[in-house]
């Protein structure tokens, strides 16, 4: 009786220590941005006001995390009502045929504490790409509101939109090629 105790005890923890988290983001804490440059002489911000991302890992340090993100982009804003047109004209999004913008990572590797090379593939303008994002996990901490558990992370990089044929008619100096990546999120652990 002793031996299957410990048998069961053995495997719940072995389950428990191998058991996949989700996490869910929270979109009031959460903000997915990007910088390009205008006229090589002023950066433009904007942001995706709808957008979903999960994350899912075994590891307490996420350094096995992966990251599945969904924008819709009919939702930039970049404070200009004429630009966000525009940009979701066939020109740039072309949101009528290409309504999402996804990343999804495919590796992970550790740079140091807390902080990680994230590569995935990158869906824009309907071209799908390699990319690779650097990531820092903020940290994980029960929430005083909810009393659940949340994880914060932020994750930056550079795209070069060329690689997407994303507003190929706007060369540089007009548009940089080069687009900055900031996505700051909170997550709710959700199992």
């Amino acid at each position: 009786m002793k031996k299957i105790i410990t048998l069961l005890t053995a495997a719940a923890l072995s389950t428990a220590t191998f058991a996949q988290t989700t996490w869910k983001v929270d979109k009031a804490h959460s903000r997915l941005q990007f910088t390009i440059t205008h006229l090589a002489v002023s950066d433009v911000d904007g942001f995706f006001k709808d957008f979903d991302v999960t994350v899912a890992a075994k590891k307490s340090d996420f350094s096995d995390a992966k990251f599945d993100m969904v924008a819709k982009t009919a939702s930039i804003n970049t404070d200009n009502e004429q630009r966000d047109t525009h940009l979701k004209s066939g020109e740039f999004f072309d949101a009528a045929n290409h309504p999402t913008l996804t990343f999804t990572s495919t590796g992970i590797t550790s740079t140091s504490a807390n902080h990680y090379k994230l590569v995935g593939k990158m869906t824009l303008n309907g071209v799908t790409k390699p990319v690779t994002m650097d990531l820092w996990y903020r940290g994980t901490i029960t929430n005083p509101m909810t009393k659940a558990e949340d994880a914060g992370f932020q994750v930056t990089g550079v795209i070069k939109r060329s690689d997407f044929g994303f507003g190929s008619k706007y060369g540089a100096p007009m548009l940089s090629d080069e687009v900055t990546i900031k996505a700051n999120g909170e997550f709710a652990k959700a199992n």
